[in-house]
């Protein structure tokens, strides 16, 4: 009688919740968990603020309420002129988690980058970087650095550990990728870290027959090599990202999520632009995402700009 009445009463109670608080799931409202997504950010979209301002900035973006990070080279290096653990501990007291590195895959040349532009646009900005592009060559790569990076990564507490970019232009750079994410995965996976490639538009074009990004997912192995998909330059590159959700099902736990401009196509924030977001958030769980990272190459107010983007997303995915 104990056990049927009390049955009854739990009963009772769930039935009063989902009448009174259709806004919670029952799991979700009793057992305390919270299903949204929590919002990440990748920091070169944050320019220099953080190398001139680095605490400031994260706590910033805390304030707004971003929580997991993915962190870029700077002109201080790999870690914003910090080590690994000195820059995940000052993240933790922000309230954040640093997830994810990019680092690079190996030195570009100013005529292997040149390569990737797509227009006049591209080139006169590329040409504008050709300081900067020097200053990269000095920092450590997967290829010629990739044990370093893995033991760095794992210092810092990191689950990603993520190639930025790599020459895919010939079919020579696009074998030399694939065996310098074999050996970085490997190196990572012995670290108890993830490794994955993030993709730009040129891994859409066809170079002798192949698609970098087809070969390199088809010709390593899909638990040492994940992708992170920038879902802007997939879209750019008029690839539909649920299309390649499908392709390597699983393979994606990382996203960037960037918006193109709709009479630019260049980053914009996001909910601004042409990418569905919504459509694309629907087929999460198939593309095996586990965090995501707005991003916003050029952000002409990088603060307000990733605020505006943190509201639209807070708001789909309420």
């Amino acid at each position: 009688m104990t056990n049927r009445r009390k049955f009854l009463q739990q009963s009772g109670t769930f039935a009063l919740a989902s009448i009174l608080l259709p806004q919670f799931g029952r799991s979700n409202y009793f057992f305390g968990t919270n299903a949204k997504q929590s919002i990440g950010l990748q920091l070169y979209t944050l320019g220099n603020l953080m190398t001139t301002d680095t605490k400031g900035t994260l706590q910033k973006l805390a304030v707004i309420g971003y929580r997991e990070l993915e962190s870029a080279g700077s002109q201080k290096g790999t870690y914003y002129g910090y080590k690994p653990k000195e820059f995940a501990s000052m993240v933790k007291d922000a309230g954040m988690n640093w997830r994810s590195a990019h680092v690079g895959g190996s030195h570009f040349t100013l005529e292997q980058i040149m390569k990737m532009a797509k227009t006049a646009e591209d080139s006169a900005r590329i040409q504008k970087m050709a300081g900067q592009i020097k200053n990269m060559s000095k920092m450590p790569n997967l290829k010629e650095n990739y044990q370093q990076l893995a033991d760095e990564a794992a210092e810092g507490g990191l689950s990603y550990l993520v190639c930025s970019s790599i020459p895919v232009s010939t079919m020579d750079e696009i074998k030399t990728a694939v065996d310098v994410f074999s050996k970085a995965g490997e190196a990572c996976k012995k670290n108890g870290v993830q490794f994955a490639y993030h993709n730009h538009q040129t891994e859409f074009d066809v170079v002798d027959g192949n698609r970098p990004f087809d070969y390199i997912l088809n010709n390593t192995d899909k638990e040492l090599v994940k992708m992170e998909l920038d879902l802007a330059w997939a879209t750019k590159a008029k690839q539909d990202p649920v299309e390649l959700f499908k392709l390597h099902p699983g393979r994606y736990p990382l996203w960037h999520v960037k918006d193109l401009d709709k009479n630019t196509m260049n980053p914009a924030e996001v909910g601004t632009g042409v990418v569905d977001f919504k459509r694309i958030f629907d087929h999460a769980k198939e593309s095996g995402m586990k965090y995501f990272f707005v991003e916003q190459d050029g952000a002409p107010q990088p603060i307000q700009n990733v605020t505006n983007s943190y509201n639209y997303l807070n708001k789909i995915l309420a």
